[in-house]
């Protein structure tokens, strides 16, 4: 009789806690969150890019009309850091490459010939000097026919107000005002699931800076994005995101740079 009021209470006890962990799980509008986390998330948004097709919509549209709206292909997405620049400048015009830095992008160049070859769909390059540099070296060794297109949209900046507050790097408030919101338009301009018309896996390169990859990571992943500055990018190091047609996406590959001799390794 003991050991059977002992089995109940015990029972009894296990399911008020199980209750409790859930109820604390939950914010105050019901989504589910893990215990410890600094922001409560939804597990995932799949339609965080805005392009996952509406069912009510669809509901009376004839199978080809619904196929003009359904995303069919994988996009991948590969994102270069430039080169090492001269740090000591001020303005942004006189950061150039420094010797080495041109030799770490004609070696990342090879690379991206090699991991591709003729699959690259574009390449972006940001209008900064360090980033065109970078990204003419590596057009070297690409196909002649590849499109290239210029973006001030992936220009260095600060995205957002990261935490932990650096002791090193603190921009004005004013500077994430500015940046942010260029950086995030960039996000949705470069970082979604493919367009319906698309029906062929696409590569596209896009030579940028640490501080957009970065933010764009944790972005794609749906982390929270002032956890940029957490991450470390070598350069000319290679990160690699892939959208799927449904939404998902997968960080391939961050910041590698196994490509590159270690004495060749540098962050600025």
């Amino acid at each position: 009789m003991f050991l059977k009021t002992l089995a109940i209470s015990t029972s009894t006890v296990g399911t008020i806690l199980y209750t409790q962990y859930i109820a604390f799980c939950k914010d105050k509008d019901n989504k589910t969150h893990h215990p410890g986390r600094i922001h409560p998330t939804t597990l995932w948004d799949d339609n965080w890019d805005f392009m996952k097709p509406d069912k009510e919509a669809m509901k009376n549209l004839s199978d080809d009309e619904k196929a003009g709206m359904i995303s069919k292909a994988v996009r991948n997405i590969y994102l270069v850091r430039h080169g090492q620049y001269e740090i000591g400048e001020t303005e942004p015009q006189k950061r150039i490459l420094t010797e080495l830095g041109r030799h770490q992008a004609e070696v990342t160049g090879e690379r991206i010939k090699d991991l591709l070859g003729d699959k690259i769909s574009h390449v972006y390059i940001s209008t900064y000097p360090r980033a065109m540099e970078t990204g003419h070296i590596i057009l070297k060794h690409l196909d002649k026919d590849v499109p290239v297109d210029y973006s001030e949209l992936v220009r260095e900046g600060a995205p957002i107000a990261p935490i932990p507050e650096p002791e090193y790097w603190k921009p004005e408030p004013w500077e994430f005002h500015r940046d942010g919101a260029r950086i995030e338009a960039a996000f949705r301009n470069f970082i979604h699931r493919a367009h319906p018309a698309q029906t062929e896996e696409s590569h596209d390169v896009v030579v940028c800076h640490g501080n957009v990859i970065r933010y764009f990571v944790c972005r794609a992943l749906q982390n929270d994005p002032a956890g940029w500055l957490r991450l470390s990018l070598a350069n000319c190091s290679v990160t690699h995101l892939v959208v799927k047609p449904n939404g998902n996406v997968t960080l391939r590959g961050l910041g590698e740079k196994g490509h590159l001799p270690p004495d060749m390794v540098t962050y600025n």
